[in-house]
């Protein structure tokens, strides 16, 4: 059964202060613990992630080994059909990796269900800069790094910055700090949200969160 929760925040300037304008969050979650959805989707995730062209031959794909290379009787040596054979340097892989891809389903509710749960458990750690799309003009770490330390971001800790569109100013100013994970809220994931400690949006992401993910 699920339930639906509101969380207010006040957005915050370039300078730290507090702003007048508040924005609301309607959060749908499970009136039980939904962590076993938020397990699902990151393995979903995950899995999606992987190449799957990890690849072995076999005895038959091997080049070569075409001739047995001694008679089967009479030499004293165990009988031997070909050098490509598994137990032979050189020879083939048993039972080795082959190209697959594993695709593990989630319904587009739960997935929404488990985003939403999430963003509800790290409720505490978000805060909302206003206008930050458009704050960082030239690509520069210094200016995102003085934003945050005006703003009380701890940038010792794992910070996700979600915002509406991914400006290459904010990119470029932002893509050599390690701890600095930068997304757009269309390209929002589960494993993106529980790696950080601390959440940094914009009102157009929460916008565009209300409208994908909480409507």
């Amino acid at each position: 059964m699920t339930v639906q929760k509101f969380v207010t925040y006040n957005s915050l300037d370039i300078n730290g202060e507090v702003l007048e304008d508040k924005h609301e969050l309607k959060f749908t979650v499970l009136e039980k613990s939904g962590n076993y959805l938020i397990h699902k989707d990151i393995l979903r995730h995950q899995s999606a992630q992987k190449q799957g062209t990890v690849s072995t031959k076999t005895r038959s794909e091997v080049r070569g080994g075409g001739r047995k290379p001694w008679r089967q009787k009479g030499t004293g040596r165990a009988r031997a059909g070909s050098n490509r054979s598994p137990l032979w340097k050189g020879g083939g892989v048993i039972f080795g990796p082959k190209p697959k891809k594993v695709i593990l389903k989630l319904n587009k509710k739960e997935r929404k269900l488990a985003l939403q749960t999430l963003l509800y458990n790290k409720r505490n750690s978000i805060s909302v800069i206003d206008n930050l799309e458009n704050l960082v003009e030239l690509p520069k770490t210094k200016t995102f790094y003085n934003l945050c330390k005006k703003c009380g971001i701890d940038l010792e800790q794992k910070v996700l910055v979600i915002v509406s569109k991914k400006t290459p100013a904010l990119k470029l100013s932002t893509r050599n700090m390690k701890n600095v994970e930068l997304i757009s809220a269309s390209n929002l994931n589960t494993l993106s949200l529980l790696k950080a400690k601390q959440i940094l949006l914009t009102p157009l992401a929460i916008n565009e969160i209300k409208e994908i993910y909480c409507g």
